[in-house]
């Protein structure tokens, strides 16, 4: 499990270029991809994008890029194209006469497209890609870092529910005499002073039915079997983020259910403590990958 939240540099040389990138990495439910800084070929471009998708699932990734000269890289400076020059001069002198404007200058010259080169060479290509791979692997250990302790706080929570659970379906398995019990005492109320028994089978059968309206034994079985899958998830690798938001979002449907069933105060002021605690593993979950 990783986190979706994180920060990583990088930084290479080569050939008198020093190639430095940044990527920040948070919270989002797709993977959101920005490019920003240096302009670079469009190649590197998709080739560092192609990296990082390859290498993130999801989540608001912003990828800095920034080119400069390294110390002592050296370099030719600015060159003129003579006659690339010449060629614009001539251009620009014919169009001038044709609109009997006066010639054109030296710095209108050298303005022209080919005229002046930096002086790098086109082979030379800024070393994005290796500073591009060290701010990965820079920021796949902050994110591997902090998913351990999601990891172990989200494991805690889901405990504590699972415990709960435990709890809610030993209080349902007394949820039959208790409502025994009460009918009996709220029958005995209605009838005291009067010569009336209480007919046992239909008390039977009054009984059967109130139990089999707050009967949550369906609902405790999917109940267990979503926390199981999550503690899976949460001890294992790759990117789980999607799948524990479901769980989280099926746990609390179940949680309801059986709220909404509840005939004993037990089991409701359990199933709020539930929702408390579901409600911190849904905080956590937003942030895994």
């Amino acid at each position: 499990m990783k986190s979706m939240t994180g920060f990583g540099r990088g930084v290479a040389e080569q050939a008198g270029l020093r190639a430095t990138v940044d990527i920040r990495a948070v919270n989002h439910r797709f993977l959101d991809l920005k490019l920003r800084g240096a302009s670079v070929a469009p190649a590197i471009e998709e080739a560092v994008a192609s990296k990082v998708r390859t290498t993130i699932d999801r989540g608001a990734v912003s990828v800095s890029i920034n080119i400069a000269r390294s110390a002592g890289g050296g370099t030719s400076g600015p060159t003129i194209d003579p006659a690339a020059a010449a060629i614009a001069h001539a251009q620009l002198t014919a169009l001038s006469n044709r609109l009997g404007l006066p010639g054109p200058d030296l710095a209108l010259v050298l303005a022209q497209p080919g005229v002046v080169s930096s002086g790098e060479r086109a082979e030379d290509d800024p070393p994005v890609i290796p500073a591009l791979e060290a701010a990965l692997a820079q920021l796949d250990q902050m994110r591997t870092a902090e998913g351990k302790a999601l990891a172990t706080e989200l494991g805690a929570r889901f405990d504590e529910l699972v415990a709960l659970r435990t709890h809610v379906a030993t209080l349902a398995s007394t949820v039959p005499q208790q409502l025994t019990k009460r009918l009996q005492e709220r029958l005995a109320r209605l009838l005291e002073g009067q010569d009336t028994s209480i007919d046992p089978n239909r008390l039977a059968q009054e009984v059967a039915l109130l139990a089999d309206r707050s009967d949550v034994t369906e609902e405790l079985v999917r109940l267990s079997s979503h926390l199981d899958q999550a503690r899976t998830l949460v001890a294992s690798a790759g990117a789980v983020g999607r799948r524990l938001d479901f769980l989280v979002q099926e746990i609390g449907r179940e949680l309801n259910t059986i709220g909404s069933k509840s005939t004993i105060t037990e089991i409701s002021a359990a199933i709020m403590e539930g929702k408390a605690a579901l409600e911190k593993v849904r905080e956590q979950v937003q942030n895994v990958e």
